[in-house]
């Protein structure tokens, strides 16, 4: 098996820019919604507005350029080729560290992080904080490749990671994640306890405890009244692409406006943006994102990881150190009494005031505090 690992740089072909924007000129509108709000999914008059900015004045020849400004790499782990962005941190006694996305996100949450953690001297902050920074993009998302069989479920996609970070130079690393890179993060943490020396989530999860049931503080009822709000009126597309990934393919690779009102909606609801996903993410940023669900076509291969992982997903106790930051628009939250049933060795636990789902990205000066605080014992 090859450890190869090839320079990568964002290349996308004026043909399929031009694609896109035909299917964009062409878009069949369904009738405006019936309500006032967002109640029943992205606005009409708001999908056609960005439809109109991504047709007509967003720049993706500049946003690719931005994004190529971080070194990226492919290599093939376990049969399939997986992107990544690696940056080196000035510093050599850095901590090595592999942050993983979710869905509907990618490397693009990272972008204003990378940098203020790679360096901190350059950001106001200390050198002795810096890390050594590893974004992949998880098995079918982004610019990796698209499993053709099945298995890639988050359990192996930790396992793929724990491969890759020796092979870059880095026995010992620490790991973050949000989502479904919560997910991996935490199993990185269950299965390579001698090479990971700490992880940090921003969406962990920990169940309520069943002990407490009888003395739930305030913010732990808000906490369960969250989860059910998410069951009862936020959880479709949970639903479709755990059970049927391949049929919701077809109309989000074919349409760019459904791929776009299928992730914004996310953005909306998830992000603490009082109302309005562009109160706290440009709409530039915004497609960024989208731009790597389309471009690829990766709609029903971003969508299987719901499908693989659902059937097993890990809960087992996590014993390596754990920290844990709670902001208040995340769709799981948890306690700290409930964290440490699970996690039994947590050294840090923050309640964050403003943020939500995509921390980094909503976030992050926010962010880089957090996990900087969280690894400073584990260094």
């Amino acid at each position: 098996m090859s450890n190869e690992i090839t320079p990568f740089r964002i290349s996308v072909t004026d043909a399929e820019l031009d694609d896109l924007k035909r299917r964009l000129r062409g878009t069949r509108w369904p009738e405006r919604e019936c309500v006032d709000d967002w109640s029943q999914g992205l606005p009409l008059a708001y999908a056609q507005d960005v439809c109109a900015y991504w047709l007509e004045k967003y720049d993706w020849r500049e946003r690719e350029s931005r994004l190529s400004r971080f070194a990226q790499f492919k290599t093939t782990i376990d049969g399939l080729a997986i992107h990544f962005i690696h940056v080196r941190s000035p510093n050599p006694d850095a901590l090595p560290l592999v942050m993983t996305h979710g869905w509907p996100g990618s490397i693009v949450e990272f972008q204003k992080v990378i940098e203020p953690l790679t360096n901190p001297a350059a950001h106001g902050g200390d050198a002795a904080d810096a890390f050594h920074v590893v974004c992949p993009s998880l098995p079918g998302y982004g610019f990796s490749d698209k499993p053709s069989r099945t298995g890639w479920n988050v359990q192996r996609i930790g396992r793929a990671w724990s491969g890759l970070m020796p092979r870059l130079g880095y026995k010992r690393y620490a790991a973050q994640g949000g989502d479904w890179g919560a997910m991996v993060t935490t199993c990185i943490g269950i299965q390579d306890p001698a090479n990971c020396v700490g992880i940090h989530l921003n969406m962990p999860i920990a169940l309520p405890d069943p002990a407490t049931a009888n003395s739930h503080t305030e913010k732990e009822k808000a906490a369960i009244a969250g989860m059910q709000h998410y069951n009862d009126w936020d959880s479709g597309y949970s639903k479709q692409q755990s059970t049927r990934p391949q049929t919701v393919g077809y109309g989000l690779s074919d349409s760019p406006a459904g791929q776009l009102a299928w992730i914004l909606e996310k953005f909306w609801s998830w992000t603490d943006c009082d109302g309005h996903p562009e109160n706290v993410l440009t709409r530039d940023e915004l497609l960024d994102n989208v731009m790597l669900y389309w471009l690829p076509g990766n709609a029903a291969s971003s969508a299987r990881l719901y499908w693989e992982s659902f059937r097993s997903a890990p809960m087992d106790p996590v014993t390596i150190p754990v920290g844990c930051s709670i902001f208040p628009k995340e769709i799981f939250r948890t306690s700290k009494r409930w964290a440490e049933k699970r996690f039994t060795k947590l050294v840090y636990f923050n309640e964050l005031a403003k943020g939500g789902h995509f921390a980094a990205f909503e976030q992050p000066e926010t962010f880089v505090r957090e996990v900087r605080n969280c690894f400073s014992s584990l260094r």
